[in-house]
């Protein structure tokens, strides 16, 4: 399949949370403290939790953070146990969106998810209203400029470790994997020192929609900021090709 990147977005996103890099610290942290309990402290026995740590490095958080959340978490029967829980609806002229969140409160999640829906003129829709137009995938994003190999070499090392498609734009470089397989292909970059500005699963639109209308355009960024906004929200995906 063709990548179609989001770089660009991608980097819009970063910029956003190193200034409030307490929000997205919090959705990590919480991200950590569930993939300790489910599978334990060790990130060599326990892939989602490895994979949460990529996802925090790629962030910047510090090595010392990230350990001391796997130690509290590992040490803390007690801890407040969070859930996740998955949104569907639809934006303005139809713009497919689909809300992530890791919540201790599913009430008041539903209820901020329905709210910043209808603040921007849409709705929540029923579970797998929306979701059949996306598809489940690892994506890796790699800084052109940052990375100094060969971009054939570099396809050729995603897909010798299991990629699906690599891509190249303009300021990017986009390799997606099966979900199961972003761990490995992840891994082999890693360790031939490659820097990735992301590495997650991800939810990839098979069709983009574009918006003319600027009314439309500024309800769909209001429910994007409140949900932006939102510690309970991890994950916000959506079909508008901005």
């Amino acid at each position: 399949m063709s990548g179609h990147s989001k770089f660009a977005n991608i980097k819009h996103k970063k910029e956003k949370n190193d200034a409030a890099k307490g929000k997205i610290f919090t959705i990590i942290g919480r991200e950590i403290a569930v993939a300790v309990k489910e599978g334990g402290p060790d990130p060599n026995n326990n892939s989602r939790l490895r994979d949460v740590i990529a996802k925090a490095k790629a962030n910047n958080m510090p090595n010392d953070t990230i350990e001391r959340g796997i130690k509290k978490a590992a040490g803390n029967a007690n801890a407040v146990n969070y859930e996740y829980v998955s949104y569907e609806g639809y934006g303005p002229n139809g713009i497919a969106i689909i809300v992530d969140a890791l919540t201790d409160n599913k009430n008041r999640t539903a209820a901020n998810v329905r709210s910043a829906f209808t603040k921007g003129n849409g709705s929540v829709g029923t579970q797998g209203c929306v979701s059949y137009m996306f598809d489940r995938k690892g994506q890796i994003i790699v800084d052109r400029e940052e990375c100094d190999m060969d971009p054939d070499d570099l396809m050729m090392l995603a897909l010798d470790a299991g990629a699906e498609d690599f891509s190249e734009e303009e300021d990017s470089f986009e390799i997606l994997t099966d979900p199961d397989s972003l761990g490995g292909v992840r891994q082999a970059l890693e360790e031939r020192g490659i820097p990735m500005a992301q590495a997650e699963v991800t939810m990839i639109p098979q069709t983009y929609v574009t918006l003319t209308d600027e009314d439309a355009v500024k309800s769909l960024q209001r429910t994007l900021d409140l949900l932006d906004e939102d510690d309970d929200v991890q994950n916000v995906y959506h079909n508008w090709d901005e």
